[in-house]
């Protein structure tokens, strides 16, 4: 996709010809600690650093465009502090509050209008997660809810467009 800054690949995209970026989601993840400290913060300012470039490169382009994040870490990741040392969990909501809640057009390029932490435990056959908007590590969101929160953000950006309803974003009718 075609950015402010150059090219971005985003890793979900809603567009049309007419409007362009609707809705971008980004995912990042860390899922392996490190050899040396055994916890997930050795990535966490590089990955920051990516969905920064995203949001700014994608925001100048598109600044009606709503961006949302998905910031994936292993569910150790919210139990790997130290007596030193808070987990990785908690540290990626402080290093990544200035960077959510992006509500106007005209706002912040940095910013993302939502952006999630997701703990995710793909050790069974199946994957279990739980996401917390950013800034926000004591209430557990499902996931359900924070991708209906997206679609409601969308319909908001693009009144004349798109109505959200019932769960559902579709053309405005009437």
């Amino acid at each position: 996709m075609a950015g402010g800054i150059g090219a971005k690949k985003v890793d979900v995209t809603w567009a049309t010809e007419e409007a362009g970026l609707i809705l971008g989601i980004s995912i990042k993840t860390i899922n392996f600690r490190d050899s040396r400290t055994k916890n997930f913060q050795k990535n966490l300012t590089n990955r920051r650093g990516d969905m920064l470039f995203e949001a700014v490169t994608l925001h100048r382009r598109f600044p009606y465009a709503v961006l949302g994040g998905l910031f994936f870490l292993d569910q150790g990741a919210a139990t790997d502090g130290t007596d030193r040392r808070r987990s990785t969990f908690l540290n990626a909501h402080t290093r990544l509050r200035l960077f959510t809640g992006r509500d106007d057009p005209g706002g912040r390029d940095e910013q993302y209008e939502r952006l999630y932490i997701v703990l995710l435990d793909a050790s069974s056959g199946h994957a279990n997660f739980t996401a917390y908007l950013v800034g926000e590590p004591d209430k557990p969101v499902p996931i359900s809810d924070a991708l209906d929160d997206l679609l409601q953000v969308t319909a908001i950006r693009n009144p004349d467009f798109y109505d959200y309803a019932n769960g559902e974003l579709g053309p405005l009718s009437g």
